[in-house]
């Protein structure tokens, strides 16, 4: 039996930590952390923006919410029934386990084991920069297109930076945020796009001569941006989804139909465990190669004890990147 403080989400912009045992089972391994980070949609969940029941949730989505997936850690007990990890193992979490907390628990599936020679900080967000990279890697951008990504995020920075290393002749990040936009551009974007201050549809038709971005992914997270991304792909152009957006939305469907967009959903998380589990070492490589700079994006920190302080701040701040919390 493991003693932790966890993470409770009791209503919306109501967060605190309480007491928890964590228990072993047969086939579960328990990790003590070493950082976590705020995903976008726990800051929906913080918002009270829960979405319907699907099979990714190891939980109900509603009040009271055991918050938390992105951390990584060592593990220190596993079950009986366990051969694929051993205390001591640097681990990945890839599940919904409530992660924001000292300690938490894992069914061997949930976890992947750290590639040697990563950072511990950025293994930790092993699950998002996995995602993002497995992204950049499918996103079907070819030697000399033009890639324009929706949201200057911890995802959208990582995927405009993988695009360009792929090829892409010219990459441009949207985003409303100025701080972002010049992040982008000291990470390697050729043209930052401040949509609150001009038309991003317009500016990228400038751009292309009217024809459009070969690629456009979608890591804003908004109607808006779908719209957006819809309007300034070209004919025939590739729409990759990233997003998780827990809302109905309005969408000029018919585009997608008369242009003949090709879509591709490249949240790797998503797919199956074991797909994950072959693209996870193949995605993380360019990053333990230092071909990718996460460490830039980790914008702010927090300690665990100070969660209600740290959601309070990327409720308010939107111009913050990756937020992450230690023990």
């Amino acid at each position: 039996m493991q003693a932790t403080q966890a993470a409770l989400l009791t209503a919306p912009h109501n967060i605190g930590l309480v007491e928890r045992q964590l228990e072993c089972g047969d086939d579960e391994v328990i990790v003590k952390n070493h950082l976590m980070g705020i995903c976008g949609s726990d800051k929906s969940f913080y918002r009270g923006q829960l979405p319907p029941k699907t099979a990714e949730f190891r939980q109900e989505p509603k009040f009271p919410f055991y918050l938390g997936h992105e951390s990584g850690g060592e593990v220190v007990e596993t079950g009986r029934k366990v051969r694929e990890f051993k205390p001591g193992d640097k681990v990945m979490a890839f599940g919904w386990n409530n992660n924001f907390a000292a300690y938490f628990k894992a069914k061997v599936f949930e976890l992947e084991p750290v590639p040697e020679g990563l950072d511990m900080d950025i293994a930790s967000l092993g699950e998002p920069v996995a995602c993002a990279m497995f992204s950049g890697l499918n996103c079907g951008v070819q030697l000399g297109d033009t890639v324009a990504v929706m949201g200057g995020g911890f995802a959208g920075q990582i995927i405009a930076q993988c695009a360009k290393k792929k090829g892409a002749a010219r990459v441009i990040v949207i985003d409303v945020l100025d701080g972002k936009l010049q992040l982008a551009r000291k990470l390697g974007a050729d043209t930052a796009i401040n949509a609150a201050a001009v038309d991003p549809v317009a500016a990228v038709r400038e751009l292309t001569g009217g024809i459009g971005a070969d690629v456009v992914v979608e890591a804003a997270g908004s109607e808006q941006s779908i719209n957006t991304a819809t309007a300034i792909v070209k004919h025939n152009g590739i729409f990759v989804w990233y997003s998780w957006i827990t809302r109905p939305v309005t969408l000029d469907i018919s585009r997608w139909h008369d242009d003949g967009i090709e879509f591709r959903n490249t949240c790797l998380v998503h797919h199956t465990y074991k797909e994950r589990q072959v693209w996870t070492p193949q995605a993380l490589r360019p990053v333990v190669r230092g071909l990718i700079d996460v460490k830039s994006l980790i914008t702010d920190e927090f300690s665990l004890a100070d969660i209600d302080k740290a959601f309070a701040f990327v409720d308010q701040d939107d111009a913050a990147v990756k937020v992450v919390l230690r023990p």
